[in-house]
């Protein structure tokens, strides 16, 4: 490889071009607080999960439990993603809230509070990408769409039977 084309940490050619008119510092910073807050709710479901006492706890454990594998499979799509353009993954963990209740609407509470966070930074990385990179705009689109889906769920959890307003946006 020749001089001109090497670059970076690494002597690989350098990602930033390849990934066009993108702040590419700004996309791999958002990514990493994705990675980091993703990480967080596998965490935090685990530990939801193992909080559950009573007649429903089976189906509310399953539940947490696929929420927790879904936040790992979220973390590894933004590290795939950060790899992918030649950046290193961070190792921290996002946000954890703890606020020592246990009680189910409790917990759905935070889940949702959480989860508003993570789609405040997808949020963030499509306005960053937005018709500058298709794999980063459809990527970005997906997760917005699987977190909307996601909290729309935890929203008709926390609804009393017979209610149709919404807890999140109060209609």
């Amino acid at each position: 490889m020749s001089k001109s084309k090497k670059s970076g940490k690494h002597g690989s050619a350098n990602p930033s071009k390849r990934f066009g008119k993108i702040d590419f510092k700004a996309v791999t910073k958002v990514l990493n607080e994705i990675l980091k807050e993703e990480l967080a709710g596998v965490v935090r479901y685990t530990h939801y999960s193992l909080m559950v006492y009573g007649y429903n706890r089976i189906p509310i454990v399953s539940w947490l439990r696929s929420q927790a594998g879904e936040s790992l499979t979220h973390a590894q799509e933004a590290g795939e993603l950060l790899t992918t353009m030649g950046e290193h993954p961070s190792l921290e963990i996002g946000h954890l809230l703890e606020s020592q209740q246990h009680d189910i609407g409790e917990i759905l509470r935070e889940s949702l509070e959480a989860e508003g966070l993570v789609l405040e930074l997808y949020n963030d990385l499509l306005a960053l990408v937005e018709d500058k990179n298709v794999m980063l705009e459809e990527y970005a689109r997906k997760m917005i769409y699987a977190e909307e889906i996601h909290r729309g769920e935890v929203d008709k959890m926390l609804r009393r039977p017979g209610d149709f307003a919404s807890v999140i946006h109060g209609k």
